[in-house]
Parts: structure tokens; C-alpha cells; sequence
């Protein structure tokens, strides 16, 4: 095998593992929605 084409096939193998654990996580975790809250310095409020 050359290893030109070795390269690919290792290239192509390690893309679908990627593609795989994304699909993976899109598919069985599922976010929990939660409040979010941020402070704010007064002066940003009136432009000072």
C-alpha cells in the first residue's frame, strides 16, 4: 500500500471517529437549562 494512500486511510479512520463522538454527544447528552445572571458595574448603566 502506498503511503500516500496509508495516509488517507488513516486520515479518513480518525475523521470518523470524530464524526462518530459528535454524533454520539448530539445524540445521547442533553443540556440542562439553568438561570444566568451577570453583574454590572453602575457606570456602565449611565455611559460615565
Amino acid at each position: 500500500m502506498p503511503s500516500l494512500l496509508r495516509f488517507f486511510l488513516i486520515i479518513a479512520v480518525l475523521a470518523g471517529l470524530v464524526w462518530g463522538a459528535m454524533l454520539a454527544l448530539v445524540t445521547f447528552v442533553e443540556p440542562q437549562p439553568r438561570e444566568m445572571s451577570q453583574s454590572i458595574a453602575p457606570g456602565k448603566l449611565t455611559g460615565k
